[in-house]
């Protein structure tokens, strides 16, 4: 039995969609037999997990990763990838089918010309900014059931999403063109060793090392003594660590892709759209334009309070936080100072009125897979970051429902005030059950449509 459970969890990450799903029903159906073990539910979160349509350091496709909050008891799940929507539709489906509260969003890099001094959250590169979209409810851009937000065009949006696919692709060629230069004879070509190791052709830096390793096993008759070199580094700390994926790949990937590496460009404000251009996307979408914050210590995340209020004007509405790199820290000084600042970004939040979207990432070998909800240092912001994640589920429900979400007319027409619809759509979310039976209570619904007949019917 544990043999097979294990075959069906790996086809959860075929790049085949079809034997994904089936692998799904097949593990459902053994759970709903007593054959497997499945966790109870517990008030425990991961908003923002990259899948293998961008980049997962463990494989996971977004079924796997609904199946992943099933098997352990999360009670919210939400993905996260870079430049594309391809997971979003697929990720949904499978919460409906698993009984988990999901949502689906988007992270891009973006250039803020009012910031174009300051660092911010992308280390070493003023002015450039990860940004985020939450609340997506489908793979098809623009959704049908989404209604036409005021000032955004839609053909325009379907543009600027197809773009930064582009210039993501475009990025890249241009770094495997400076590390083959460096590296040859192990050279690379991106569509036949790069995009294979991809679902649907979306690649990042990562998928590139891998390829480059594996190119080193193929091409070189001494791979240590090659990394030796090329790296700068003794051959004996190569040798170490060669059979270690995760730590080979980080070492390769720091060493020759990021700042002061051969592949590294300093990038100029044209490599990155503007952040309205990529709200413009969310909003088309029927998304949430959500900020990002890394630890509060770069110049421009010291400036916090003016950096939010500049973006709140640009139409943010939410707040994302990777919490565990701010408080599961070994220096116990360097874990007071960004504790101490996690605590004051959350309490900043609650002041503006920005929900919290919280998560580990999984793009990164040793990412949790979920927070530590019960660790003491996070007791003091567990409500809101909980509070954040029934925030995004209530909206993508009545969003994928009736067109109802944060964005709709008829929430604005009912809560004016950002506070005001926070509230509702987080009592939504803890209200309305995760799963294809609450979708169809809600369709059953007939005019007029109130918050009062919404939350009612739960």
């Amino acid at each position: 039995m544990k043999a097979s459970l294990e075959i069906l969890e790996a086809q959860l990450n075929n790049f085949d969609t079809v034997l994904r799903t089936a692998a799904l029903r097949e593990l459902l159906a053994l759970a709903e037999q007593g054959a497997l073990e499945i966790a109870p539910p517990a008030l425990v979160a991961n908003m923002h997990c990259h899948t293998f349509f961008s980049y997962n350091a463990y494989g996971y496709s977004p079924t796997a990763l609904a199946w992943l909050a099933k098997k352990h008891g999360y009670a919210y799940m939400g993905i996260v990838d870079f430049d594309v929507l391809d997971g979003v539709t697929e990720f949904l489906d499978a919460c409906d089918l698993v009984g988990v509260r999901g949502s689906a969003g988007m992270e891009t890099r973006v250039f803020i010309p009012e910031f174009a001094a300051r660092e911010i959250n992308s280390p070493g590169e003023p002015g450039i900014f990860y940004h985020m979209g939450i609340g997506f409810t489908s793979t098809d851009f623009p959704s049908k059931s989404v209604q036409p937000v005021e000032s955004v065009d839609q053909k325009e949006a379907c543009t600027i999403l197809a773009s930064l696919r582009a210039r993501a692709e475009a990025r890249n060629r241009d770094v495997a063109a400076r590390v083959n230069a460096y590296l040859d004879p192990v050279v690379i070509d991106y569509a036949r060793d790069v995009l294979p190791l991809t679902p649907a052709g979306n690649a990042t830096e990562r998928h590139m090392v891998v390829a480059y390793l594996e190119a080193a096993r193929r091409l070189v008759p001494d791979p240590a003594a090659f990394w030796a070199e090329k790296l700068h580094i003794p051959r004996a700390e190569v040798e170490a660590i060669l059979d270690n994926g995760p730590q080979i790949q980080n070492l390769v990937r720091s060493r020759l892709m990021k700042r002061g590496g051969v592949g590294y460009v300093q990038p100029t404000p044209e490599m990155f759209p503007s952040i309205e251009e990529v709200n413009r996307v969310i909003l088309a979408g029927g998304a949430l334009p959500c900020a990002t914050w890394l630890d509060g210590t770069s110049v421009g995340e010291q400036a916090i309070e003016e950096l939010l209020d500049l973006l709140i004007g640009k139409s943010i509405v939410a707040l994302n936080i990777i919490p565990d790199r701010n408080w599961n820290i070994a220096d116990p000084q360097v874990k007071r100072l960004k504790l101490q600042k996690l605590y004051a970004i959350v309490d900043l939040a609650r002041q503006l009125d920005l929900p919290l979207n919280v998560g580990t990432e999984m793009n990164a070998p040793g990412n949790r897979l979920v927070d530590d909800f019960a660790a003491p240092e996070l007791e003091p912001v567990r409500e809101a970051f909980m509070d954040g994640a029934a925030f995004i589920y209530g909206h993508t429900v009545l969003q994928r429902a009736l067109g109802l979400g944060y964005q709709s007319a008829w929430g604005k027409a009912y809560f004016p005030t950002r506070k005001a619809r926070n509230e509702f759509y987080t009592r939504v979310g803890k209200s309305i059950f995760p799963g294809k039976k609450a979708l169809d209570v809600l369709h059953r619904l007939t005019p007029p449509v109130t918050p009062a007949t919404i939350l009612g019917l739960f």
